[in-house]
């Protein structure tokens, strides 16, 4: 079963962060579930993960608070907001914009109305 949460992290870490570069693939989301199955499998990596600098103190807040920083909520709610956009521009279907303007205003509003980290 270990090996299969290793594995589990691991291919949730890879996604985190292509999220990081592709629109509308979310990060945070899967770089928590990345540190939750290195929780259950590799104590190396779930600290690795736990102290570095771009994820580990968000990982932290959310452990500890069910908190995302001011600075996260921004950048979150900027590019849901910029990849809309982007696809108004390339004049997408307006069934497929109606749809990602659902969806992202959802995911927007969930993550406006969570506790703000310190």
């Amino acid at each position: 079963m270990r090996f299969i949460w290793l594995i589990s992290g691991l291919t949730s870490l890879a996604l985190g962060g292509l999220g990081v570069v592709v629109p509308l693939l979310p990060t945070t989301p899967f770089v928590l579930l990345a540190a939750f199955c290195f929780a259950r499998s590799s104590p190396a990596l779930h600290g690795w993960l736990l102290r570095n600098p771009a994820f580990g103190k968000a990982i932290r807040d959310w452990r500890a608070n069910r908190a995302i920083s001011r600075k996260g909520k921004r950048a979150s709610v900027l590019f849901m907001a910029l990849s809309l956009a982007v696809s108004l521009v390339l004049a997408v279907e307006p069934a497929i914009i109606g749809f990602q303007a659902l969806v992202l205003s959802g995911a927007a509003g969930y993550i406006l109305t969570r506790r703000t980290a310190a």
